[in-house]
């Protein structure tokens, strides 16, 4: 009896590990013929029930049998209730504007970590590293950050320059008079400009990321291609990108700006544009306006109906109609952003990039643009930012010193400088994962999303942080002050290119959800177009990926994932396992979203936002690991990276926090109550995540503060060797710190054994050479770094006159920009 217990009991034991590996449908058939077969003792099954078992198996996979007696009536029924969100045109276009890369892996609930840890990293060539240690550093010599906020503009000799060396054509091909550098060096130039000057890269940036140039490349017909970018390349002609609008911001797809197409009497099509634009970087000085406008054939000359859509044209700024004469001032940060209006412009209907066979395709020319761009220069820039305060800030809690020890020996410091390091760690991390991908012909939107969410808001907490440590030092400005002028430049890129709320809380999974889950886009196209067949194939496929994911959610749940067996080793094999069940985690409770919400999901924005911090800490994870796991040899993959390790565990406690409270606020009915009640204290309980501990921090700190260990965190930014300038300064009075650190240890310890007698530090130094404790080398050593030290704290002051006058220089004429009139 016992026996044909457990015989009866095997094939239930044995649904776990076919659900967990997720069998296919045959196996599912033959396993519960097997289960119903050794079950007939006990329930002495009919013979009719086994012809109802045989016509259902026949009917599952025939698949036209089930598409008419299952698959169909399950379509009317999804369809009538709104189970699946509906699509836009404008969203459609976003979402097939990029391509899916590791968000799939992240969304399918059983990623391939192999895949995802081979991919390569990027490889600059001898020109472009040239390209580095040249140019990029000697436009860095020319002007401090200080300098050109004072000029309100960059100095004409670095406009010059930058058009010399065409630092405005890097991606622009040989051919065209350009560069031609790839994505990851023009990512590492922009590090190195934005660790001198946010003004830098606002200017660099927007000539190489989304502008003319880049849609030419891609769009342009070959006789719009040599008209406009040898000029572009050598910075003779100035671009600008025109798309946002009072009333189209973050939702530009409202765009007001109208085109109206007619044919004159030469017989040729003419354009004319009328608009009203801001927020337009360089627009000040444009020459060449790429415009994004709604088209209007009135007569059908296109035959593409009379609306024919957002369309992208090319406008020469000397076009009458067109007024550029104002200038908005972005938090005080002395970059080209302007407002531009046109009324009644009349161009060539050829200006159209593309040609006549692109008109109406703006809106997907834009998307495909920004789902490369925002993977690049949002990440640069602020991973240059990063390095910059880890550097200065890593220097001065070593320098400055309070109640006789340097700032960094208090704990309420090294919290912060830890939290620096290990983001900057993460942030590099992220940056070349990402431009990597870029670089191999990916344009992934989704990831382009996080990054731009991610990198922007990481480098504000960075910035806040570095503001805490300096104190009084970081909030008076001068020529001394490295931090200021980022603090108030930091929510540029928060709000650009679509603001962070709305990238978090609509687009990063909004996107995500339909684009890069396994089956729901082919769902929803498939339930567009009544194609029977394929919603039909999409449908199975998803209950088969939800039913394996819940019980991968569940096992992994229980055991931590330390039973997932992985090909990492050393401390990398821990990480692998949680983002194994992370990916677990995200597949079930999207799909368990998608059946609770249905297409009411995505108004649903604070679920949906944390969704977005789940997706988005487990793709910072999988850079991170990935950086670590290619730089350590595996002879070495047990030795520690105290930043590595701090940003892999602040990664995974942000997925914890993301699905604490998706468990807490998902309104799901039937189910919602077990995973309040159950499944949350136990991942509460035994959690995916938790922050780091004070121990952690402290080693991130000492990282931070050690001249050998500090460099790979800060390898790709510009560091002045004048000792005359702030940087330069800053970093003098920290190497003569180091050095002369077992010198104050020896004097210290004289000190507390009473051989030296109290007083000023000088005074014991000279005690201490004079009583034999030290030479008198140590002594010069010593007072050296005292003297670099007092030196390096000093802020900024100014005469009463002087300060009145800061920043009145006038700025060079540039192009065609119009100077200001100053106050008295």
């Amino acid at each position: 009896m016992a026996v044909r217990l457990l015989l009866s009991l095997l094939p239930g034991i044995c649904f776990l590990p076919l659900a967990y590996f997720g069998v296919p449908l045959w196996a599912w058939i033959v396993y519960a013929a097997v289960w119903l077969g050794v079950g007939q003792t006990l329930w002495q099954l009919s013979l009719w029930l086994w012809v109802a078992f045989g016509l259902l198996a026949l009917m599952l996979n025939l698949p036209w049998l089930r598409q008419r007696l299952l698959t169909a009536p399950l379509m009317r029924l999804i369809e009538r209730r709104g189970w699946l969100p509906q699509i836009s045109e404008t969203e459609r276009a976003a979402i097939e504007a990029g391509t899916v890369w590791v968000d799939g892996e992240l969304f399918s609930g059983k990623p391939d970590i192999a895949k995802l840890m081979g991919e390569p990293d990027p490889v600059l060539t001898e020109a472009e590293q040239a390209f580095l240690d040249g140019p990029v550093e000697t436009v860095c010599q020319m002007a401090t950050d200080w300098e050109i906020h004072q000029r309100k503009d960059l100095p004409p000799d670095v406009w010059n320059y930058l058009r010399q060396e065409h630092f405005f054509g890097m991606m622009i091909p040989p051919e065209y008079g350009g560069l031609g550098f790839s994505n990851a060096a023009y990512s590492a130039v922009m590090v190195k400009l934005a660790s001198r000057s946010f003004v830098h890269t606002a200017t660099v940036g927007v000539t190489n990321s989304l502008g003319p140039a880049k849609l030419l490349l891609h769009y342009g017909t070959p006789t719009q291609k040599q008209a406009y970018l040898p000029s572009l390349a050598r910075g003779e002609a100035m671009p600008c990108f025109a798309l946002t609008e009072p009333n189209a911001g973050s939702d530009a797809a409202s765009l007001t700006a109208s085109g109206t197409l007619f044919s004159q009497e030469d017989g040729k099509l003419y354009l004319r544009l009328n608009w009203k634009k801001r927020y337009i970087t360089l627009g000040a000085i444009a020459t060449l306006i790429g415009l994004a406008f709604r088209l209007q054939d009135p007569d059908n000359l296109l035959g593409k109906g009379k609306d024919v859509g957002i369309t992208c044209a090319l406008v020469p700024a000397d076009t009458p109609g067109v007024t550029i004469d104002r200038r908005h001032d972005p938090m005080g940060v002395p970059f080209y952003n302007s407002p531009i209006e046109g009324r009644d412009v009349v161009i060539p209907a050829s200006q159209i990039i593309g040609g006549l066979d692109q008109a109406g395709r703006g809106w997907r020319m834009l998307m495909q643009t920004l789902a490369a761009g925002r993977g690049v220069s949002f990440p640069a820039t602020c991973t240059g930012i990063a390095q910059l305060v880890t550097r200065v800030t890593g220097a001065y809690a070593t320098v400055r010193h309070q109640f006789g020890l340097p700032i960094s020996r208090f704990e309420g410091v090294t919290e912060p400088l830890a939290e620096i390091g290990g983001l900057t760690y993460l942030l590099e991390a992220a940056r070349r994962y990402t431009v990597g991908a870029v670089d191999r012909g990916e344009q992934p939107a989704v990831v382009s999303a996080i990054a731009k969410y991610q990198f922007t808001e990481r480098s504000r907490q960075i910035v806040n942080d570095g503001m805490d440590i300096l104190g009084g030092a970081g909030i008076c400005r001068g020529p001394r002050n490295l931090l200021a002028n980022i603090y108030t430049a930091i929510p540029i890129p928060i709000t650009v290119e679509g603001a962070n709320i709305l990238t978090r809380s609509m687009i990063i999974f909004g996107q995500g959800v339909i684009r890069a889950h396994p089956q729901v886009f082919d769902e929803i196209t498939a339930l567009e177009n009544q194609d029977l067949a394929t919603f039909d194939r999409a449908l199975w496929q998803h209950l088969g990926t939800t039913t394996r994911n819940l019980v991968r959610a569940i096992a992994l749940s229980l055991t931590q994932a330390r039973l997932v067996r992985t090909s990492m080793t050393g401390t990398a094999t821990r990480s692998t396992q949680k983002l194994i069940w992370s990916s677990a985690l995200l597949a079930t409770l999207t799909d368990l979203a998608l059946l609770g919400y249905g297409g009411r999901l995505k108004r649903q924005e604070a679920i949906t936002g944390r969704f977005a911090d789940a997706l988005s800490g487990m793709y910072l994870a999988t850079s991170t690991l990935h950086r670590y796991t290619a730089e350590t040899a595996p002879a070495d993959s047990n030795v520690q990276n105290p930043a590595a390790e701090w940003a892999l565990k602040a990664c995974f406690y942000q997925v914890q926090l993301a699905f604490e409270g998706l468990l807490t606020n998902l309104q799901i009915p039937v189910i919602q109550p077990f995973l309040h009640r159950v499944v949350l204290p136990w991942l509460r309980w035994l959690p995916l995540g938790v922050p780091p501990t004070d121990a952690e921090m402290l080693a991130v700190a000492q990282q931070v503060q050690n001249a050998t260990a500090r460099q790979p965190l800060t390898a790709g930014m510009y560091i002045p060797t004048d000792p005359e300038e702030s940087l330069g300064r800053l970093e003098r009075a920290f190497a003569l710190a180091v050095r002369a650190q077992p010198i104050f240890k020896q004097v210290r310890t004289a000190l507390r054994e009473s051989v030296l007698a109290p007083g000023s530090l000088l005074g014991q130094i000279e005690g201490a050479m004079r009583s034999g404790l030290i030479s008198g080398e140590q002594a010069d050593m010593a007072v050296a770094a005292i003297a670099a030290r007092e030196d390096a704290i000093q802020v900024d002051a100014f005469a009463l006159d002087d300060y009145l006058t800061l920043g009145s220089n006038p700025s060079p004429a540039t192009a065609t920009a119009k100077q200001s009139p100053l106050r008295d």
